[in-house]
């Protein structure tokens, strides 16, 4: 692990809105807190006993022996690169793409979500959004530009890589930010059905064991009717210059064929679109009508 210390955690209320990402039963904390705060301790399922560690804060709701190699290989990358990881982007995309800019394909694929369209709860309550493989954070700030100002956020974050996790936990304290992080696997989100406003993925479903899967759990934890968008790499249509498809093919290395997964959006998605973010990512989003069921 690159940092011992704790990132913000879940609270103690933030309970109720977890579930096993196995069985879907719901979870209760038995430990310790610390500022209201889950600290050391286990999340156990109320009906099969499932135990799920809480160590310093950190909270893991995923079981290392269901990891699909690709996933764990992907991770090991990340763990090791984490504090490469944007100062590479930053430098890539322009030199790699040879047009366009980070920022660029980044609000691209945050416009999707419709932020704009938030409005203030008569409730009070904070309209919730969920970013799966949340890395760095390099995303947030986007976010915050686009946030109706008078709208109260509760922002939510989980990755699979620790490393890449309190790197993303460092810069959310640094915009002033509290959010609610956990270790997790985006193939078995573990969280009740329909809990988040606004729920999106960028840079890492490509190379998943299941992205079809993925998108499902996106979609299933999405309230009806938001937006879900999610963005990865693909070779825009008509680039036959030598340079950008020999780039293209140096960064996309893991995958053979990286492209976007519309065709495993899933069943009764309404609004789907299959949009190129920049000359080499495309950009996804859709929208659940009514009820999703859960993976099997």
């Amino acid at each position: 692990m690159s940092r011992s210390r704790a990132w913000p955690g879940l609270r103690t209320a933030d309970v109720a809105r977890l579930r096993c990402p196995e069985t879907h039963e719901p979870l209760v904390f038995v430990g310790r807190s610390r500022n209201d705060r889950l600290w050391d301790g286990e999340l156990i399922s109320g009906w099969t006993s499932r135990r799920w560690p809480v160590r310093r804060g950190h909270v893991r709701l995923f079981r290392e022996d269901r990891v699909g190699a690709p996933d764990r290989f992907m991770r090991r990358i990340y763990d090791n690169a984490a504090v490469l990881h944007d100062p590479a982007v930053k430098i890539a995309m322009p030199l790699f793409q040879l047009q366009g800019s980070e920022r660029a394909a980044r609000d691209f694929v945050i416009d999707r979500l419709e932020l704009g369209a938030l409005r203030k709860r008569p409730d009070g309550e904070p309209v919730r959004i969920l970013e799966v493989s949340l890395g760095t954070g390099a995303n947030v700030p986007h976010l915050l530009r686009k946030l109706p100002g008078d709208v109260p956020v509760e922002w939510w974050g989980l990755d699979l890589s620790q490393s890449m996790l309190a790197r993303g936990a460092d810069r959310m304290r640094r915009l002033g930010l509290d959010p609610h992080l956990l270790l997790a696997d985006a193939h078995r989100l573990p969280f009740a059905d329909h809990q988040f406003d606004r729920v999106f993925h960028v840079g890492g479903i490509n190379g998943f064991s299941d992205p079809g899967l993925a998108l499902a759990e996106l979609a299933r934890v999405a309230k009806p009717g938001t937006p879900v968008v999610v963005s990865d790499e693909q070779l825009q249509a008509g680039i036959t210059d030598p340079y950008r498809r020999a780039m293209f093919a140096l960064v996309t290395f893991y995958d053979d064929d990286p492209r976007s997964p519309v065709d495993l959006v899933p069943p009764g998605a309404v609004d789907v679109r299959d949009e190129q973010a920049s000359p080499f990512f495309y950009c996804l989003s859709f929208r659940m009508p009514g009820r999703v069921a859960g993976p099997p």
